[in-house]
């Protein structure tokens, strides 16, 4: 198998890209040859997300357009949470798919291509238990950051929301696991690591009997080289005063406070089945800014949900505009099969939903682009990621308020920056999203 070539195709969130380059590492392990280009394999892997109808439907279409170009001899496999939720569906009505491989089944992914190379049709979609550790092969991507899932899955019960079905109960990696996979990601030149999870705030719950994720960011502090720390899907009801501690006092976490939020209604929080209310969230927004100086919120919100009013909307975009946030993801509610508020009667209009989308993504903007505005004449710390394609005497980056591959860039000129390295950038323009500096 050493001259196969395999091309893998992420869809959805960083965790399904973690997924992948553990796929990767394992693949390349076995002696296979990966490829960017699906049209230049022997077997392409479409590693799916199903969260809402929007991603089940461009996996679907990925599939398709693969299925349609697919060659004899060619293998098609679908792997990741579509496969996990609608295993028998796919290998049905799609017949191209020569195997499945679902969220728990990850190490036996060469195994899978094996079975399939040899004229087997498998679909392993068991019991998803499985979470990787440092001693792993994965072949993160190239660049200066890079993810690390501290955790798998996830225990809440949130009316709108299927994952704990897709990705199993929550399972934390030991702090030591951690630690080891960070000290080798760094020797291997990053320097920034995103800490991502269902919800982080419930991290070592399950293996300590307590939540341990102040702790995990000290002893992650202490590893030389590391310069950022980023925390991703921290939830509200667990942001204990010691995590603010960790936030205020550890100088490589970055204070960049990524919180989903979902609403500010209390009876569409009810709804939800989410922790917290109104009050609570504006109390802990108030001490989080007032411990942490400078630093920055993201959030994200569900419009459209049952029972959300006009009046609940128009509340909802005073909250996003009083509250002030740096940076905001809006989603349009998906009534998903097998969730519990699937079968809530009051359902929003699709067109009425497309609208309050697009209106609190308005008023967002509107906001984040008047935060941005302070950054003007300041010298902030960039993260040199990278060129312009369209300029390679321009440098791109990301300053530390600002996630890989979710929120604004940088635009840096300046003389022989290294890439990878952490640069003092004087700001002089700023736009909606993104920034424009010199390094100085």
């Amino acid at each position: 198998m050493a001259n196969q070539r395999v091309s893998i195709v992420t869809l959805g969130c960083e965790k399904n890209a973690v997924d992948s380059e553990v796929m990767v590492g394992l693949m390349e392990q076995k002696g296979y040859t990966m490829t960017d280009d699906p049209d230049l394999a022997d077997v392409v892997i479409v590693n799916t997300c199903a969260f809402i109808d929007a991603a089940k439907q461009e996996s679907i279409d990925t599939i398709l357009r693969i299925a349609a170009d697919k060659h004899p001899g060619k293998k098609l496999l679908v792997a990741g949470c579509m496969a996990q939720r609608y295993a028998a569906e796919l290998l049905e009505e799609i017949p191209e798919i020569d195997g499945l491989v679902g969220t728990g089944e990850f190490p036996r992914i060469v195994d899978l291509i094996e079975r399939v190379k040899s004229g087997e049709r498998p679909k392993w979609t068991g019991n998803p238990v499985y979470i990787y550790d440092e001693f792993t092969p994965r072949k993160t991507a190239k660049g200066p950051s890079a993810y690390i899932k501290i955790a798998e899955g996830c225990d809440h019960k949130c009316t709108f929301c299927v994952i704990p079905q897709m990705r199993g109960a929550f399972r934390s990696r030991p702090i030591e696991s951690i630690v080891a996979e960070a000290k080798q990601l760094v020797a291997q030149g990053v320097r920034e690591v995103n800490l991502i999870a269902q919800d982080s705030t419930q991290y070592g719950l399950d293996l300590y009997g307590k939540r341990q994720l102040p702790e995990l960011l000290h002893a992650l502090h202490g590893i030389e080289d590391l310069q950022w720390i980023r925390l991703h899907y921290a939830y509200p009801g667990y942001f204990t005063d010691e995590l603010i501690e960790a936030f205020r006092i550890l100088p490589k976490v970055v204070k960049y406070v990524d919180m989903p939020l979902q609403h500010s209604e209390d009876h569409i929080l009810r709804s939800m089945q989410r922790p917290g209310r109104q009050r609570h969230i504006r109390e802990l927004v108030k001490k989080i800014r007032e411990r942490i100086p400078g630093v920055v919120l993201r959030s994200s919100f569900i419009v459209g949900f049952p029972g959300e009013t006009e009046e609940d909307f128009q509340n909802l975009k005073a909250f996003v505009e009083e509250v002030g946030f740096d940076h905001v993801g809006v989603f349009t509610y998906s009534a998903e099969e097998s969730s519990l508020a699937a079968t809530f009667t009051n359902q929003v209009d699709d067109a009425e939903k497309e609208r309050r989308a697009s209106e609190l993504m308005e008023t967002a903007r509107r906001v984040a682009a008047e935060r941005m505005g302070r950054y003007v004449g300041e010298v902030v710390p960039v993260l040199i990621e990278g060129y312009d394609q369209a300029d390679r005497s321009v440098y791109v980056g990301r300053t530390p308020f600002d996630a890989k591959e979710i929120d604004g860039l940088v635009y840096v000129t300046g003389v022989d920056l290294q890439i990878g390295s952490i640069v003092p950038v004087r700001i002089s323009h700023a736009f909606e999203f993104d920034l424009v500096g010199e390094a100085v």
